[in-house]
């Protein structure tokens, strides 16, 4: 379940931590097409919703998801602790730092990192 809310102002489609996993493409565009249709422009997904696949980047499953998110211009927000992922990965680090840098897909720790980040 997901529900929308309001951040300053911004409208966030917030993931629930149960559900099913994302580890395609094709489960990026059920999240993209929820939160377009509620008028969302970020869509905050728990960390712990993504399969290990999507962490592991020779996979290239966070680059296919990320990419099906920015083509139908809805932020994404990976929220959670995905300390086990970067730990193991130097790569990882590395892709979540750049990523954080910009204005599509953040890696954020909580709640009030989003609010920081989404107040502008």
């Amino acid at each position: 379940m997901s529900i929308l809310r309001s951040i300053h102002g911004i409208p966030v489609l917030m993931c629930a931590p149960e559900g099913p996993a994302i580890g395609a493409e094709r489960d990026a565009l059920d999240l993209i097409g929820d939160a377009g249709y509620q008028g969302a422009r970020w869509a905050v997904v728990p960390a712990g919703r993504f399969d290990d696949a999507f962490f592991e980047l020779r996979t290239r499953v966070a680059g296919d998801i990320i990419q099906k998110f920015a083509q139908y211009r809805v932020g994404l927000v990976v929220l959670g602790d995905i300390s086990r992922h970067t730990d193991a990965s130097s790569a990882l680090r590395d892709f979540v730092r750049e990523c954080n840098r910009g204005t599509q897909t953040w890696f954020l720790a909580d709640a009030d990192e989003l609010d920081e980040r989404l107040k502008g």
